[in-house]
Order: structure tokens, then sequence, then C-alpha cells
């Protein structure tokens, strides 16, 4: 009798002891989530203060700027060029300030009418700081959305002053707050931006101070329940969980049900128990997911055939065909595209209008993949069809921006250089359509960046008209056209190829036949990007015009236009 007795006894301390645990363990859950709370608190209170001793400081700075400046002149200082005496005192006062206020960047900006670009027309560095300064006059886009809201309530909402933090995530510089001032004149328009920046490194050091000092602390309680918790799942977890990896390890081998269900075996009643059922209804699905998958990975692969496809009409679209013209001598030219995607959004093209005269056309369609490459498509063919209709380029723009934006519901656009080349004088007349500038080579000269005139991309507005302009190139003069994807090019450290890279590769053999220029800056691109991904679509064209022979009237026409 005492023996039976003694057997209920101890299936009755079995499930307290479980009790006691559980409690425990919860206690130290809870201890541990209540300390997280705490640090949170204590972290949100620390991080707010320094804030605000950064904020004030910052704006205090922007208003002793806002002092400096007469702000009834700031036409007088964008009209001055940076090179007048009154200019450079106010410059020399602002970057006094920048040093003795302790900020890294005092300058003052005026953005465009969309908040897309800012000019700098001051821009002072602290000494002590790693920053480049902006030379007067510099453009550049806005950094993100969130500056051009702030432009925007500057400009439009007559704010007196904007914050923006950058300390958190991705971003290209050191952790920052720059305060925002609106510079406005006697009749209360605002004419420009006052813009002051600090670094925030005395914040993210405390702060990351403080998280480690949590982290520690965490990670000891934290010890101490896995400890506790892994003695408990060694006793009571272990085995059912051994048998649930043996069922899913036999499952993986054989892909057949089970002859007897997981469920049928553990019955603790409990989340383990929950598992098991897991388990098993997922053996009873994945025959199914697996005929699913099947068929969703063949309509991937037509997918992939026909995106394959698209490329390959696309690719068709644009000459690929080189020498294109091996009957004329009077010009060399070649041209590639290397998309980023299968499909890309930039495109080239050039075709006899006459006997006379070249079309050559460079282009680039916003956003990139199967949208960019329709867009691509519609705008090369309906450019081609102006162009052989004897138009000029300035007209052909005006006419292809209107029948793109005539039918323009996604909103995209191109921007597009396009010249006609008179082949039997060498002049070249072209116009820009917000497209890069094209880079001219005199013979026996250097490649060097033409700043041409240029207008609004085609598709943005309707009713748009393009001004064009002429260059003489003499024989043995090249043009490189390219599109923004090879100054942009970017390698893993978010550094950009640049202009002056691109000019660096062109003029390494730079009388070397167009070809061979193109692989020279493909080459160096590739040197420079090494395993970055492709940004966007890489397109370049080289012409290199030979001549025809010239009279004495077409000599006595050359000038300053000369190339």
């Amino acid at each position: 009798m005492a023996e039976k007795n003694k057997t209920p006894e101890k299936k009755r301390r079995g499930p307290r002891v479980s009790i006691i645990f559980k409690s425990i363990s919860g206690l130290a859950v809870l201890m541990i989530v209540f300390s997280v709370i705490v640090s949170i608190i204590g972290f949100n209170g620390f991080t707010q203060a320094l804030m605000e001793q950064y904020y004030d400081g910052a704006v205090h700075t922007a208003d002793t700027a806002i002092m400096i400046l007469d702000s009834d002149r700031i036409d007088d200082y964008y009209a001055s060029g940076g090179k007048t005496r009154e200019y450079t005192q106010v410059s020399d006062k602002l970057e006094t300030l920048c040093n003795s206020s302790g900020s890294t960047f005092i300058y003052v900006i005026r953005p465009d009418k969309t908040y897309d670009n800012i000019t700098f027309l001051f821009s002072t560095i602290n000494e002590n700081s790693s920053y480049t300064r902006y030379e007067f006059g510099y453009v550049r886009p806005t950094t993100n959305d969130e500056y051009k809201e702030k432009y925007r309530r500057l400009y439009e909402e007559g704010s007196d002053n904007e914050l923006v933090i950058r300390d958190q995530g991705y971003i290209e510089t050191d952790p920052h707050i720059t305060a925002m001032i609106p510079i406005r004149d006697k009749s209360g328009k605002t004419t420009a931006i006052l813009c002051v920046q600090r670094q925030m490194d005395s914040l993210v050091n405390v702060r990351n101070t403080y998280l480690g000092k949590v982290f520690f602390s965490m990670l000891g309680l934290l010890i101490f329940v896995v400890i506790g918790q892994s003695i408990y799942l060694n006793r009571v977890i272990l085995r059912p969980v051994k048998q649930i990896a043996n069922e899913a390890g036999r499952f993986a081998s054989d892909n057949t049900a089970a002859d007897k269900k997981l469920e049928e075996k553990i019955r603790t009643r409990d989340e383990i128990s929950l598992l098991a059922s897991s388990i098993d209804r997922m053996e009873e699905r994945i025959i199914r997911y697996v005929e699913d998958l099947t068929k969703a990975t063949a309509e991937k692969e037509r997918i992939s055939t026909e995106l394959s496809l698209a490329a390959r009409i696309q690719a068709d679209m644009l000459p690929g065909v080189f020498p294109p013209f091996p009957d004329r001598a009077e010009f060399d030219i070649y041209a590639a595209m290397d998309p980023a995607k299968e499909v890309g959004g930039d495109f080239y093209d050039f075709f006899l209008v006459d006997d006379d005269h070249l079309c050559i056309v460079m282009a680039d369609v916003s956003g990139k993949g199967v949208p960019a490459a329709l867009f691509m498509m519609s705008s090369k063919i309906i450019l081609a069809n102006n162009a052989m209709s004897g138009k000029s380029p300035a007209q052909i723009l005006t006419d292809t921006n209107a029948a793109v934006c005539a039918n323009n519901r996604e909103d995209m656009f191109v921007t597009v250089w396009l010249g006609i080349l008179e082949l039997s004088t060498g002049r070249l007349t072209a116009a820009n359509a917000g497209h890069e500038y094209p880079v001219l080579m005199k013979p026996d000269g250097e490649f060097e960046l033409y700043r041409d005139k240029h207008g609004f991309v085609l598709g943005g507005i309707s009713g748009m008209s393009y001004k064009e302009y002429e260059i003489r190139l003499s024989p043995g003069s090249k043009l490189f056209l390219y599109t923004d994807g090879v100054p942009e090019a970017t390698d893993k450290a978010q550094e950009q190829f640049g202009i002056d890279r691109m000019i660096g590769a062109l003029n390494e053999q730079s009388s070397a036949a167009p070809g061979e220029i193109l692989k020279n800056v493909r080459r160096s691109v590739n040197e420079f990007v090494k395993d970055a991904e492709q940004f966007d679509d890489l397109t370049m064209l080289c012409i290199e015009y030979r001549g025809a022979g010239k009279s004495a009237d077409d000599k006595a026409a050359d000038g300053d236009h000369d190339a």
C-alpha cells in the first residue's frame, strides 16, 4: 500500500515544479521587459534634451548669420558672380561665424521653382571640417523629398524656420542637424534660404555609450534566463522536439506522408503539441505546394523568356552593325547601350536624312525596365519620323514634345540631344532637351565639355519650344554623346565616376577610332565601379568627322564655333 501511494505523490509534484519554474521564468521575462521600457524612456528623454541644445545652437547661429546678410541685396549677390568686394566681405564674415560658432557648414541657397535643384550663393566650411565647400553658383539636386518640403514651407507657407535631423538610416554624411531660415526682402517675400549645419558627434557618442551599457545589462539578464530555460527545455521539451525534428528530416528525404501522425505521438496539450499538429498539416499541404511551385516556376521561366525577347527586340531597334555606312568616307561612328535591367530606357540613333545630312540622337527616358523601354521605343519612332521630314533640330524637338505630351498618361519624360551634321561642310546644327552636355574634340586636340543651350525635357510640359545652335566640325574633330549612367556610375562606397574621370578616359587615346574610344571609357567605368551593381542604363556614342573637302566659302565661314 505504501508503494502505491508514492507514485501518485510524485505525479502531483511534477506539475507544481513546472508551474514554479514557469513563474520564475515569467518574472525574469517581466524584468527584462521592464528594463527595456525604462531604458527606452531614459534614452528618448536624454536624446531629446541633447537634441534641443543642438537645435537652439543651430537656430541661434542662423539668426546671427541673417544679420550679416543684407536681405534686400540677394539678387545683387547672385548677380555678382561671387567676385565683388561686398560679396567677399559677407562671405568672410559668414566663414568667421561658422568657425566661431562651431558650425560645420553655413550656406545660402536658392531652390528652383519645383524645388528639385538648389543653387549655392554662399558656402562656408568650418576649418576643422573635412567637407568641401561648394563654389558660387554651383547647382545640385535637392537631397531628398524632406528637404524639398522644407524649402516649400519656407517659400510658400511663410514658415520662420525649418529643421532637418539626419542621424538614422543610411546618409552620405556624418549625423548632423540643419536649421533653415528664410531670407526675406522688405516686402516680406522669401528670396533665399540660409542654412546652418552642425554635426552631432557628441550626441551619437553619448547615445552609443548608453546603448552599450543597456546592452550588456540586458545580456547578463538574458544569460540568466537562457540557462534556466535551457534546463527546463532539456527535461520537458527536448524529447518531443527531437521527434518533430526526426519527422521533419524524414519528410524532407522521402516527401511522403507519415504512417502515424505526430499529434498521435505527442499529447502534451501545449505549444509543442500545436507544433506537432502544424507539422502534420504541413506534410499534407506541401505536396500540393510542390505542384503549385512547379506551375509558378514554369510561369517565371515564361516571363524571363519574354523579357529576353523584349531585350532582343529593343536591341534590334538600335543601330547595331558597325561600320553602319561603309561606303561613306566622311565620318566614322560607333555607339553602344548597356541596360541596367533586362530592358532599358536609354537609346541612341543615327541615320541619313538625305545624302548630305546625318541625324544623330542621344536620349534618356525617365525610369527603368519595361515601362521605360516602351516609352523609349515610341519616343524614338516619333523623333525619327520628324527628323526624316526635313525639319530643323529645334522643330523636331518641338513637334516631338507635342506628340509625347498628347499621350503621356504616366507622366514620363525623356531627355534628348539631337544634331544634324551636314557632311559636305561639317556644319553641325543641334538642340538639347534637358540632356547631358556633349563632349567635343578639335583636330589634334583633347576632349572638352561643350556647355550648350538646354531646353526642357520632352513630355514634361506641352507647348514648349526649343532653340538650336551650330558648331563647325573640322576634319579630324570628334563628338562624344552619353547618358547620365556614365558619369553617375557608382562604386560600393557610393562615389560617382564623374565628368572629370569620363573626360580623362576619353583623352587616354583621343586619337583612336570611335569604337576604341568607347571601349576605353567602358573599361574605365568597370575598373571604377568594380563589383558594384549597375544603377542606371549606360549608353555612349562617338562620331569622328573626316571631312569631304571644303570650298573657299566654307573655309571663310569657319569661326569661333569651329571644332
